[in-house]
């Protein structure tokens, strides 16, 4: 079997889908692109991805922007910036209407509209992944796969149990991974290869041989009648005409010092609901997502706020500065107030008497004195005013302008004014 060492990693681009709105984690992405939301304190859901391919060796690395991209674009610009001596880069490419009035009408329009930067940099595969995913993943395991088979395009594909699977894309495969076609979210969809309570899901990242993706975007691009993605139309036309294409098990991918639950971790955060939860993930004793991984870090900017301070132990009148179960991110002041299974980004202030639990806080948010919170989203630079009560009554939080999820979450959006 061949190795990653085996091919020249200077030979493959990597394209990274950013360009989604992301509605359903409105009120979240009314400012920002859905990789740009915070997530774990000190990071962007972009990092997630960008740290995967860096670790994994890929550093030429063109990111598609598009929707709200203005905070995407600087992030990516200031934070990560790899060595341009030894041709290396990340380089945000907005939308840019070059080949005709339309912004990208989907995932596979969206490289056929910068399919000028493969030209230019004529690889010999083209890695094309999600920009907005929680999981680690050493993508060379995947190139290899690619690479061993002969293959013309492969698709990372995640085991689910069949009974979740009518939720997602399912693809049927023989007993060499070859996919043979692409079921929809259907109620019944085919089991894996060995196992008939499992089924592989689409997990959206690819690996095309470039001359492949190229024709294939070009005819997809005159055809009006499709969706112009990859999952629905590129890759189920080339299999039905015989393409030579592989699914790639993300279950069997061997990240470097991940062991337990972290194994195999993967989160579509598309709703308020599942993004929250990955959130918690973090905060487990054995945290699905391990943020602690010397061997595998996400990476992102270093700041200059200076480290979490926990100040006050009056007891008796309980004003302690604690957080328990939780992420405490830089320039954070807990401040006589108690924090409990909740994630708190740079420069939040938790101030005497207050209560935060199982909430996520965005950067410079301040909780009042004698506030209680609870399975709150907090976006950034909002203060919660001394005496609030928020996530307890959510007819009440409804009616005071705040979002809440089908779950029961409330949302409070980015510099919203909060009355007392």
């Amino acid at each position: 079997m061949k190795t990653f060492a085996d091919f020249d990693s200077s030979q493959i681009l990597v394209m990274i889908l950013a360009g989604g709105e992301g509605k359903r984690l409105h009120p979240l992405t009314l400012e920002r692109a859905k990789p740009a939301v915070p997530f774990g304190g000190r990071y962007r859901i972009i990092d997630i991805v960008l740290s995967n391919f860096v670790n994994s060796g890929l550093f030429r690395i063109k990111v598609l922007t598009q929707y709200k991209s203005a905070s995407l674009e600087e992030h990516i610009a200031r934070v990560w910036r790899l060595s341009p001596i030894l041709d290396q880069y990340i380089e945000a490419i907005p939308a840019q209407q070059r080949t005709g009035t339309s912004w990208f009408r989907g995932s596979a329009d969206a490289v056929f509209q910068t399919q000028h930067v493969i030209q230019d940099e004529q690889p010999e595969l083209v890695v094309i992944f999600g920009g907005d995913h929680v999981y680690k993943m050493d993508i060379r395991q995947m190139v290899v796969h690619h690479l061993d088979k002969g293959a013309e395009a492969t698709v990372a594909v995640i085991p689910v149990p069949k009974k979740d699977a009518k939720e997602f894309g399912v693809v049927e495969v023989d007993d060499k991974g070859r996919i043979l076609a692409f079921h929809e979210k259907v109620d019944n969809p085919p089991s894996m290869p060995g196992n008939p309570d499992m089924c592989l899901a689409s997990m959206g990242n690819y690996i095309f041989r470039t001359d492949v993706l190229l024709r294939e975007v070009d005819d997809d691009a005159k055809l009006e009648a499709s969706k112009h993605d990859f999952g629905h139309d590129i890759l189920p036309k080339m299999v039905s005409g015989g393409g030579r294409v592989y699914a790639y098990d993300f279950a069997t991918n061997v990240v470097q010092g991940e062991e337990g639950p972290g194994r195999g971790y993967w989160r579509d955060i598309g709703t308020l609901d599942a993004y929250w939860q990955a959130q918690m993930d973090l905060i487990e004793i054995h945290p699905h997502f391990n943020l602690y991984n010397t061997r595998w870090p996400i990476r992102t900017g270093v700041t200059h706020d200076p480290p979490a301070k926990f100040v006050f132990r009056d007891e008796a009148h309980a004003r302690v500065g604690i957080a328990t179960d939780s992420l405490v991110s830089h320039g954070c002041i807990i401040s006589g107030g108690r924090i409990h299974r909740s994630v708190l980004s740079v420069g939040c202030r938790i101030n005497s008497f207050s209560e935060v639990e199982e909430s996520v806080l965005f950067e410079g948010v301040k909780i009042g004195r004698h506030a209680r919170l609870r399975r709150c989203i907090v976006d950034k630079d909002v203060e919660i005013p001394a005496g609030s009560e928020i996530g307890y009554d959510r007819n009440l939080d409804r009616r005071r302008g705040f979002h809440v999820s089908e779950n029961g979450l409330t949302v409070i959006p980015k510099r919203a004014k909060v009355e007392e």
